[in-house]
């Protein structure tokens, strides 16, 4: 199989028969070999009738049924993998993705190299309500990611077959896949400017509030690739520098008292100062810090995962 084309739906029911004949159109001229697979994510609206017709109309159309909606990152997840093609391109089914920019896409991941190619809607049609949020998004992900795509939420993206089936998507993780990649060994990340429709049928699924929960998730990501499996390396060095500074702090607190008494001075209980009860908590709170370093440690040793490593290739064995 050359191409699988992945799309995650939700209640998009008088879309799916156009973008499914457009994309028959566009993969058609391509002569090559391809499927599109339809993850339906628990719609209501009688989507899954029509994936089932157009499956029955054409067997390169593949449907796959969520037992409710668990959201677009599970659906993307189920999706790739069910995908048996060299190369996998998702697209959104609301038909502001054109299916005219796949050709380019594919060669760009069948030809030059490409692990990953994300689409950049460089002019897009939407309100100012979503585009002003998207671009402060893209801009804070740029940063802790250090992935230079100006458009991580764009649906139109490519990828090598090896990529989809070595990433796991799971929550609001979808944004975050070129970091997900890069972090799992695919540096070739590219990008390309692409067509952006104005919705017609239906409803955006856009709330303010992924943004909130999209945040939550960078740091979430950042966080499990930097220290997940050595997780002792934060928890205890943050519990280290906390427990000296407390210490710290206390020992000079008990000097200070001492060399007053020592040299006939008058001078307050220690306990009588508040930066003593202050190095307590920290003393306190770094010893916690270095047991949950601890626990996690146990934790990431007994993870069924661990020793698992991505292989691409062997020569003599």
């Amino acid at each position: 199989m050359d191409l699988s084309i992945v799309v995650p739906l939700l209640n998009e029911h008088e879309s799916l028969t156009p973008l499914v004949e457009r994309l028959h159109t566009v993969l058609g001229a391509m002569r090559v070999d391809y499927e599109v697979v339809l993850v339906d994510d628990g719609s209501t609206d009688g989507s899954w009738e029509v994936i089932k017709t157009l499956s029955a109309q054409d067997r390169r159309v593949k449907g796959i049924r969520l037992g409710r909606n668990y959201g677009k990152s599970p659906a993307l997840n189920e999706g790739f993998k069910a995908a048996s093609g060299r190369v996998v391109i998702t697209m959104d089914a609301d038909l502001q993705d054109d299916p005219e920019e796949v050709p380019a896409l594919y060669a760009m991941i069948d030809q030059e190299g490409y692990d990953l190619v994300s689409g950049w809607k460089k002019v897009r049609h939407d309100p100012l309500s979503k585009t002003i949020p998207t671009k402060l998004f893209n801009w804070a992900t740029r940063r802790v990611s250090g992935v230079r795509l100006h458009d991580f939420n764009c649906g139109l993206k490519a990828y090598r077959s090896q990529v989809v089936k070595s990433i796991e998507v799971y929550g609001e993780m979808h944004r975050y896949i070129p970091f997900i990649a890069q972090r799992e060994g695919f540096p070739r990340i590219g990008e390309k400017v692409v067509k952006h429709h104005p919705r017609r049928f239906g409803r955006t699924k856009f709330g303010l509030d992924r943004f909130i929960n999209g945040f939550l998730d960078l740091m979430t990501i950042w966080f499990v690739f930097r220290f997940g499996r050595k997780p002792m390396h934060f928890f205890g060095a943050l519990g280290t520098l906390m427990f000296v500074l407390g210490f710290t702090a206390t020992a000079w607190l008990v000097g200070d008292k001492l060399w007053h008494v020592m040299n006939d001075r008058p001078a307050r209980l220690v306990a009588d100062n508040a930066l003593f009860y202050v190095a307590l908590v920290a003393m306190v709170i770094g010893v916690q810090l270095f047991t949950v370093g601890f626990v996690a440690e146990l934790v990431a040793r007994n993870a069924p995962e661990r020793g698992h490593y991505r292989i691409d290739d062997r020569v003599g064995l």
